[in-house]
C-alpha cells in the first residue's frame, strides 16, 4: 500500500513524492524488473490459490557448462505455476532453449533442443520452514518476491552432459590425419611399409602368390582321372 505525502514550502512549487508504506527490508537483493522475478503479492497467501505466468526471454549469461549451453541473448521461454501453500510459494514450470556444443569426440559444432522441468518451495519469511532449514536446503522468498534464476540455472547446468557428442554414435577423429571418421570411406587406413622393407615384402608377396598358384595347379592336377 502507497500513500501520498505533500510538502508546501513557501516561494516554491507544491511537492508530492509516493512514500511506500512496507518496511525496508535491507536483505531484498532481487531486481524486481527480471523477468526471472514474480511478485506473489499478485498471488496471495491463502493456501490453493495460483496463478501462471508464460514468459519469453533472453537468455541470461553463462548458462551453462564449458563445451554446452544456451547462448547469451538467444531466445528462452519459461512457463510457470505458483501456488500458495501454508509453508511458502511453490513453483512449477518449465524451460526452454536451444544448446549449442562442441562435440566431446569428434569437436564439431551442433544445436539442440533443450526443455527441462522444476519444482521448487519458496519459503515464507518465518515461516517453519524457514526456521527449520539451511538456505541451500530450500528457497527463501525475498520480501514479496520470489527470484527464478538460481533454480533455472541449476536445472539447466545439472541436465547437461559433462561430454556432449554431436550424436550417439560419433566415432571420433583420425587418430593420424585428424579428419573425422564419420565423413572418411569404411577402408581408412594409414599404415605405411618401412622403405626397407619394401623391397622384401615384395618378393615374397611374389613367391607367395606363386606358390599359391603353383598349389592350385597340383590340386587340379590331382583330382583329374
Amino acid at each position: 500500500m502507497s500513500e501520498l505525502c505533500c510538502t508546501v514550502r513557501p516561494n516554491f512549487r507544491v511537492v508530492v513524492a509516493e512514500i511506500d508504506s512496507q518496511p525496508y527490508d535491507p536483505k531484498v537483493t532481487v531486481n524486481p524488473r527480471s523477468p526471472f522475478v514474480l511478485d506473489t503479492r499478485e498471488l496471495g497467501r491463502r493456501p490453493g490459490l495460483s496463478r501462471t505466468y508464460e514468459r519469453p526471454m533472453a537468455a541470461p549469461a553463462q548458462l551453462g557448462l564449458d563445451m554446452i549451453g544456451v547462448p547469451e541473448g538467444s531466445p528462452m521461454a519459461l512457463t510457470v505455476r505458483i501456488e500458495s501453500v501454508t509453508e511458502g510459494v511453490l513453483a512449477t514450470g518449465s524451460v526452454t532453449a536451444e544448446l549449442r556444443g562442441e562435440c566431446g569426440r569428434c569437436l564439431i559444432g551442433f544445436t539442440d533442443a533443450l526443455e527441462v522441468d522444476f519444482v521448487e518451495l519458496f519459503a515464507y519469511p518465518n515461516s517453519l520452514t524457514e526456521k527449520t532449514t539451511d538456505e541451500d536446503e530450500v528457497s527463501r522468498l525475498e520480501g514479496d518476491h520470489l527470484d527464478l534464476e538460481p533454480v533455472v540455472r541449476d536445472v539447466v547446468v545439472l541436465s547437461l552432459p559433462l561430454t556432449p557428442l554431436c550424436q550417439a554414435d560419433c566415432a571420433g577423429l583420425c587418430s593420424d590425419c585428424g579428419e573425422r571418421l564419420d565423413d572418411l570411406p569404411a577402408d581408412h587406413t594409414h599404415t605405411q611399409l618401412d622403405p626397407r622393407w619394401a623391397a622384401l615384402a615384395e618378393r615374397f608377396g611374389e613367391a607367395s602368390s606363386e606358390s599359391h598358384r603353383d598349389t592350385r595347379s597340383e590340386t587340379r592336377s590331382d583330382t583329374q582321372p
